[in-house]
């Protein structure tokens, strides 16, 4: 019969603090920040670790994933088009052809796929942090952002944050879109959109959103990109419900356009 060894709980909360004010550390300078842990976020984080890009991802729930984990209204399955069925595919992640164009999938293995694949590639992940401000110098470009410990904001606690410095922000916050808000309403600097200003999401409309996003996928402020849904909120598109496809793209997209860039700046 197996047998435990003896634990001293003290030890297991050393072990606890030391590791994580090690990691957290070392993400005070990262090359790329991450807003928001949904599926472009994921997506977004996953392709730039796996190229080697110090990339660091800011969830403020206690679970990542964003909407995709309760698929269509609780029932546990998105869609995907053929291109969104690629990117599953290459994560080793099953779909199930429902009809021309339409595959079906586990939003469940989705998310926990795609969120190991992510962590596997060396995307570090700090859950139940928010971003409350950017970081802002001279040259007015975002240069970095100002988190604290979720349950500080949830209870209005007067708490000071800490901040994270990285040569790229992504807003991956969904809906709200919290980055660029913060930059339009405490910078005040002009947005990369057709107003100067973030448009706001307009309603349900599934193939004019998926079809604007990867346009919408951008640069949004020096220093700041906008994916997934974020990104249709910013530039004035339709919401497109529980079909995912372009929102991994989205993700993969802004990735891509990162590299580059730091790619040539190097």
């Amino acid at each position: 019969m197996e047998t435990l060894d003896e634990l001293d709980d003290v030890t297991i909360s050393r072990a606890i603090i030391e590791h994580y004010a090690r990691d957290l550390i070392d993400a005070l300078d990262t090359e790329v920040a991450i807003a928001g842990g949904g599926p472009a976020g994921l997506m977004a984080g996953y392709c730039l670790a796996r190229k080697g890009i110090k990339t660091t991802l800011f969830e403020r729930k206690l679970s990542v994933g964003g909407g995709m984990w309760g698929g269509g209204m609780m029932f546990s399955r998105i869609v995907v088009q053929d291109t969104g069925r690629d990117v599953l595919s290459d994560l080793g992640i099953r779909t199930e052809h429902y009809r021309d164009k339409y595959w079906v999938a586990d939003a469940i293995e989705c998310v926990s796929t795609l969120t190991s694949g992510a962590v596997q590639a060396g995307l570090r992940i700090f859950n139940l942090v928010s971003v409350e401000d950017v970081m802002i110098r001279r040259d007015e470009k975002v240069s970095g952002l100002v988190i604290n410990w979720s349950p500080v904001e949830m209870a209005s606690l007067h708490v000071d944050p800490l901040t994270i410095r990285a040569k790229v922000v992504i807003d991956a916050t969904g809906h709200a879109c919290e980055v660029v808000g913060i930059v339009a309403n405490k910078v005040g600097g002009r947005l990369n959109t057709e107003s100067g200003s973030i448009m706001g999401e307009r309603s349900m409309w599934a193939e004019e959103g998926e079809r604007a996003i990867l346009g919408n996928t951008r640069e949004v402020y020096p220093g700041l990109y906008v994916a997934g849904m974020a990104a249709n909120a910013v530039y004035g598109s339709p919401r497109m419900g529980a079909i995912f496809g372009g929102m991994l793209i989205s993700g993969k997209k802004a990735a891509e356009m990162i590299i580059e860039e730091i790619t040539a700046n190097e």
